[in-house]
């Protein structure tokens, strides 16, 4: 007898680790972390960490509504004038908001098909970027920038062999500008210890 066991996929995404961060002279906000563990064959990696601020998530839900009519997208935590980022309870609230979003996001089969979630969830690229990414007005496949976010980040294990072949390369990236995909990401770990540069105005 021959069994055969299927493992059944799951998605598993935490929005943590709250961080003010500072635009300018005036202007700061608050980023979060979204950590993606999953065995699902929709995700280029399995596993991914990123740093998102609020309006960040407000564009993704627009372009997922726009892209997806008939489906109710859930709603997104209130943007309220009475939102204080030094208040934890404010902060943790809204961190509460945007996982809970996320998690009901990532059931959606028709939701999943969209490359820009997976952008928005496995890269550090700016919603401009992004949205340049998935209408092909980019040299690099959403693929392309899934893993290069992925070879700048490695806290995680060496998850196949592919990313071993193109380990020397990775290696070997130039700092300059022109050899990246979108905004700088190397100021971004996967374990999220450095502030990431600002990669909007």
């Amino acid at each position: 007898l021959i069994f055969i066991m299927r493992l059944q996929e799951f998605v598993t995404v935490l929005v943590r680790d709250p961080r003010t961060q500072k635009e300018d002279s005036w202007h700061s906000y608050i980023d979060y972390e979204i950590f993606i563990h999953t065995n699902s064959m929709c995700f280029t990696r399995k596993t991914s960490c990123v740093r998102r601020r609020f309006r960040e998530f407000v564009w993704l839900r627009q372009r997922l509504q726009s892209n997806a009519a008939l489906i109710q997208l859930p709603e997104l935590p209130s943007k309220t004038p009475f939102f204080n980022m030094n208040n934890p309870h404010h902060v943790d609230h809204r961190r509460q908001g945007l996982q809970e979003f996320l998690e009901k996001i990532l059931q959606d089969a028709l939701l999943l098909s969209d490359s820009r979630l997976h952008l928005f969830l496995q890269t550090q690229l700016s919603p401009e970027d992004m949205e340049a990414c998935v209408s092909g007005q980019t040299k690099y496949s959403v693929a392309d920038a899934i893993h290069k976010f992925a070879s700048l980040n490695r806290r995680f294990p060496i998850e196949d062999e592919e990313r071993k072949k193109g380990k020397n390369d990775a290696d070997s990236d130039s700092e300059s500008s022109s050899s990246r995909l979108g905004p700088s990401d190397d100021s971004v770990s996967c374990g999220c210890k450095a502030s990431p540069a600002s990669e909007e105005s």
